[in-house]
């Protein structure tokens, strides 16, 4: 498991470039709570780009019935079960602290940006972008 990035993953990258590309400046590797992968300080947006496996979105993909049955028939499935779970309880939190704190926290699918980086960078310029309008900040 310590082969497993926790940042600059390939799909993070490809979302970033886009976010650059339309002109969106952003911050890496903040201290802002939970370490979000890309961080709008002014416009108080903070974006994750979550991995499927990890972050329990894996049995979607793959057309289990749940998220359970997903790790019911696997090797170790109640170590990997609670694990993940452990880690979607986190996002939870992480998410629950940052709106109490005003920020607009965005999760991204990995599998969502390999699919379409451009929808991707859309949902996150939006918010941007709207966030930075009511403060009268541009772009």
């Amino acid at each position: 498991m310590s082969a497993v990035r926790n940042q600059d993953t390939g799909p993070e990258l490809r979302l970033r470039r886009e976010l650059h590309r339309r002109g969106l400046r952003y911050r890496l590797h903040s201290p802002v709570f939970g370490r979000p992968d890309v961080v709008f300080p002014r416009a108080k947006v903070a974006v994750f780009v979550d991995g499927d496996y990890w972050h329990g979105n894996t049995w979607r993909i793959r057309g289990a019935k749940s998220f359970e049955a997903y790790f019911a028939d696997r090797a170790h499935g109640d170590y990997w079960w609670e694990k993940i779970s452990r880690n979607i309880a986190r996002d939870d939190e992480v998410n629950r602290q940052l709106r109490a704190a005003g920020w607009v926290v965005l999760r991204i699918w990995e599998s969502d940006v390999q699919q379409d980086v451009t929808r991707a960078a859309d949902q996150v310029e939006r918010q941007v972008r709207e966030r930075r309008g009511r403060t009268g900040q541009s772009a």
